[in-house]
């Protein structure tokens, strides 16, 4: 694990602006629906125009709906399986559209499937996992499981490292590897950054009525369950893993627990933590430094997969 080097060691200018800006936007009775989920389930959006290089195809599964992006000239025949982020209780919004944009071009030319899995209440635990890995059987019928790469951000990352739990129990092969915008791997709030970052985290920061202590998709189930808080399970044979966090957050020990715990079970992990940022700062996309940092160090790590090199 290593912290990103920047010029200055609590981020970018602009990187802080933001930040002090998301705080601000928190501390107000509108903003609290920001922490507490409510945006979203209750977000409305204008169409999204798929650009016009690339092709979007709409698939119905059984219980819940997969948008399927494609190059119109396709370069690589790898593909990402996206696991959007939501707290679980939040459906697909078209950040996650542009973000499949963006991993299509991280691997110079190639597909991306991301799912509308199904969330809570309605549907608590294990739909959203169900979901998941019905999606990934989908993908064998195309790809094989090298060509296959995982990725997802805070509840979407959660949900990447429970697949791989749960593949390796169905007997599986796993991905080649598995990308993780500051995951939530920790559903029980146990790690020291919840307390440590409380006041700093501009998210989800000095409250606890937020998406992280409501856990609506657990139910009744136990939350120490490895398909839910994937800390606690087995990560020996994952693939490699690419991490990325922000110092400030909450949930920063959920990304440093995982590099740990998998890198003792011999997992080539690539972790590093970004100075002064919030939560799934590469949402920022080509607006800061650091999530065009970010994006580029995903464009470099799957390259470092495809060459089959060691990554540094």
């Amino acid at each position: 694990m290593r912290r990103k080097d920047q010029k200055q060691l609590e981020g970018s200018f602009s990187g802080n602006l933001i930040r002090e800006l998301i705080a601000d936007i928190t501390s107000t009775n509108n903003g609290h629906k920001l922490q507490n989920g409510e945006w979203c389930k209750n977000l409305i959006e204008p169409e999204w125009i798929c650009p016009l290089k690339y092709e979007m195809k709409y698939i119905e599964m059984e219980n819940f709906k997969m948008e399927y992006l494609s190059p119109k000239e396709v370069r690589d025949d790898r593909v990402i399986l996206q696991l959007h982020g939501g707290g679980y209780i939040g459906a697909i919004k078209n950040i996650y559209r542009s973000f499949a944009v963006l991993y299509s071009k991280a691997l110079r030319g190639g597909r991306v499937l991301t799912i509308d899995y199904r969330v809570a209440p309605e549907h608590q635990f294990p739909a959203a996992l169900e979901d998941a890995y019905i999606a990934y059987l989908w993908l064998l019928k195309y790809y094989q499981p090298k060509q296959i790469f995982l990725a997802g951000d805070s509840a979407g990352g959660g949900l990447a490292l429970s697949l791989c739990h749960y593949l390796k129990e169905k007997k599986k092969l796993l991905p080649n590897g598995i990308i993780l915008m500051s995951p939530w791997a920790d559903l029980t709030c146990s790690g020291s950054s919840y307390k440590t970052n409380y006041e700093k985290d501009p998210l989800f920061g000095r409250t606890e009525d937020s998406m992280l202590f409501h856990k609506d998709y657990i139910g009744e189930a136990d939350p120490k369950n490895p398909y839910i808080s994937t800390i606690f399970g087995d990560f020996t044979g994952f693939p490699p893993i690419l991490l990325q966090v922000g110092n400030y957050e909450m949930l920063l020990s959920d990304s440093l627990t995982v590099a740990k715990k998998a890198k003792k079970a011999g997992v080539r992990v690539k972790c590093n933590v970004y100075e002064g940022m919030f939560h799934v700062f590469q949402m920022a996309r080509s607006l800061l430094p650091e999530s065009r940092s970010a994006w580029k160090e995903i464009r470099d790590y799957l390259d470092y997969m495809k060459s089959d090199r060691r990554m540094c």
